[in-house]
């Protein structure tokens, strides 16, 4: 008895002092998180460029046999000057247009033409969208003044998404520097995300998570952004073609769509419309233009199972809807994150499955074995 109580207080102690460390490592890992919490998203979209743009920092290294952290900073000059600067001049001159706009209906000095005679012939909607373009061409100060509560939400909403923009491109443009750094020490990196990979799923598993994630999140990158400028470019060109007006900005639109995961069609069908009401076009080009348009504004449902998938230990559709699914909840990050976490859960799931099945067959063979020695070589 006295050893039996002895036990129980060595053992209620030792339990005790785990309790405390885990504790302990919760209330330091809470206070890290809150910490960390606020670089969270940009170290994530660093962590997310630096995977994809990993390959390419490699091809200029062999290529210019320069060191890693020169090709690094070769890669952020470039992707500043290509990306960068059209993108403020583009969301500056948006910023403008917008900052305009809520001018001029202040000031009561924006005009707006009539609206032509063949909108109200268009199906559903069309009596409604003449009636509105009408009043304002006619009297826009009446309109707004019916719509004065709704109207002041808008213009808040407009000016708050100014002020966004300048926020955002600051995010991505550092993130587009951590990321650099992050390149220039890739193989170290790599390394840790090795270690950190066995210390959770096993020397084999482990590692074959790490090439897992990595492959997603490639993936999702070429499946998403690349298909987005691919369909862009096609549009940019059919419109250019079919001498549409303002067809570059079309083709910019496009492309955020592409990358907003909206479909194409929200810009090729208004030019299809354009087509047949302009009078413009024979018969024979307006149906050609038009299975153009449609076939370049559908082009990303052929492109994206292929390139989606591409490289991935995991099936399609489970990549697919993890960075739909993950888009609908933490928009364009979310996609990469939903991916990545979907392909992981099914893969630890089907290595469970075929593990179970495996165990059940060495356990029939054990028993087969057993009572039929005989057959045995």
């Amino acid at each position: 008895m006295l050893i039996t109580a002895q036990v129980q207080s060595v053992l209620s102690r030792r339990l005790l002092d785990v309790f405390i460390q885990a504790g302990l490592i919760a209330a330091l890992a809470a206070f890290c998180y809150q910490i960390f919490g606020p670089f969270m998203t940009l170290m994530l979209w660093a962590v997310i460029l630096a995977v994809t743009l990993f390959p390419l920092h490699q091809m200029v290294v062999r290529k210019t046999g320069c060191s890693q952290g020169r090709a690094a900073t070769l890669i952020i000059i470039l992707g500043i000057v290509l990306i960068f600067v059209p993108m403020v001049l583009l969301s500056s001159s948006l910023a403008d247009a917008i900052t305009n706009s809520i001018d001029l209906i202040k000031n009561n000095t924006l005009t707006i033409p009539l609206p032509p005679d063949s909108v109200e012939s268009w199906p559903i909607i069309g009596k409604k969208v003449h009636g509105l373009w009408y009043a304002a061409a006619t009297d826009l100060p009446g309109l707004i003044q019916s719509y004065q509560p709704k109207m002041g939400d808008l213009a808040r909403k407009a000016l708050g998404f100014v002020a966004g923009i300048g926020g955002g491109l600051l995010k991505f443009f550092a993130s587009f520097i951590i990321a650099g750094v992050i390149m220039a020490f890739g193989h170290e990196g790599h390394q840790s995300a090795r270690a950190i990979g066995r210390r959770f799923g096993g020397a084999e598993k482990g590692e074959a998570f790490v090439v897992l994630s990595t492959a997603t999140i490639r993936a999702v990158a070429q499946g998403v952004i690349g298909i987005a400028f691919i369909q862009a470019t096609l549009l940019g060109v059919i419109l250019l073609v079919a001498q549409i007006p303002f067809a570059g900005v079309l083709a910019i639109i496009a492309l955020i769509l592409g990358i907003a995961q909206l479909p194409a069609l929200l810009v090729s069908l208004p030019a299809i419309a354009y087509i047949w009401m302009s009078g413009a076009y024979s018969t024979l080009l307006a149906i050609f233009y038009s299975v153009l348009l449609l076939l370049a504004g559908a082009v990303d449902n052929v492109l994206k199972p292929l390139m989606l998938g591409r490289g991935v230990d995991a099936p399609m559709p489970v990549v697919l809807m993890g960075a739909l699914g993950g888009m609908v909840s933490g928009g364009i990050l979310g996609m990469f994150v939903g991916a990545v976490m979907l392909a992981l859960g099914y893969q630890i799931f089907m290595d469970w499955v075929a593990m179970q099945t495996e165990t059940e067959v060495d356990a029939v063979l054990a028993v087969t074995t057993e009572t039929d020695p005989v057959g045995q070589d």
